[in-house]
């Protein structure tokens, strides 16, 4: 899958974005990882771009897998912005808009910037939300293996261990980490945030595994609830990643 940097314009300059697309054309879809990084969509945007006539676009966001980030690129609501810029520069409509975790809380904002290129919307197991009811794990507490026991519904094969990685793979999960803070803050919520997702005019499907443990159903019930004729669908055999633990259900959510 080739990948092209653009320059993407923005009110505070040009920022540059790496850009991974699959497909041979059709309609475009913008594919927004979550704060594991990008491969966290990689593969399941090959396997969008082998079921449906789709062009799958995954950018990486400024800061992760060692790429610089701006210092003023340092909330959900920039990276929102500068994303809006790619969409522009693209002269792109009508563009379907999935994000995985922190990607599905910038899809909601991108989606509420630029309501006149987002035609549909389709957030898995989305953060963002402040919620009293179903607060979200304290993600940067946690060690890798209760990360790993809260994300997914099958842990085993999912461990990672930092220190045997090569020092590289560690500087990047470490920039990535840094990253995953300055955009989405320690709570991983925005108190403003649900009275804003009634603004959202597309289209909206909101996928959750059913075993995610990080944001809970009972979060995604109530994010789905504050958008405008939101549609909920679970996903069983899968945690916070059902585009990687169950791609086959989450991909005949989409077929639907």
């Amino acid at each position: 899958m080739p990948t092209r940097t653009y320059q993407v314009s923005t009110p505070a300059g040009d920022v540059p974005v790496n850009v991974t697309e699959s497909g041979a054309g059709g309609r475009p879809v913008l594919l927004l990882h979550g704060g594991a990084g990008p491969d966290s969509v990689t593969g399941f945007g090959g396997a969008l771009a082998g079921r449906f006539p789709f062009r799958v676009l995954s950018p990486v966001y400024p800061g992760f897998s060692g790429t610089a980030r701006p210092g003023w690129l340092d909330s959900i609501g920039t990276l929102a912005v500068v994303l809006r810029g790619l969409l522009e520069d693209l002269d792109l409509t009508d563009v379907i808009v999935a994000g995985s975790s922190i990607g599905g809380w910038v899809a909601a904002e991108l989606a509420l910037a630029a309501p006149e290129r987002v035609g549909r919307l389709v957030l898995i197991d989305p953060a963002g939300l402040d919620s009293a009811d179903h607060p979200i794990a304290d993600f940067f507490s946690l060690t890798p293996d209760q990360l790993a026991d809260l994300s997914w519904a099958n842990p085993e094969g999912h461990r990672i261990d930092p220190a045997a990685m090569p020092e590289a793979q560690r500087a990047i999960l470490l920039g990535n980490r840094e990253a995953l803070l300055a955009y989405g803050g320690r709570s991983m919520g925005d108190p403003t945030l649900a009275a804003r997702l009634g603004g959202i005019t597309a289209p909206t499907l909101v996928i959750w595994g059913e075993a995610d443990r990080i944001v809970t159903p009972g979060y995604g019930k109530e994010y789905a609830a504050a958008i405008p004729g939101a549609v909920f669908r679970m996903v069983p055999a899968a945690g916070h990643l059902p585009q990687l633990e169950n791609p086959e259900a989450v991909l005949g959510l989409l077929d639907r």
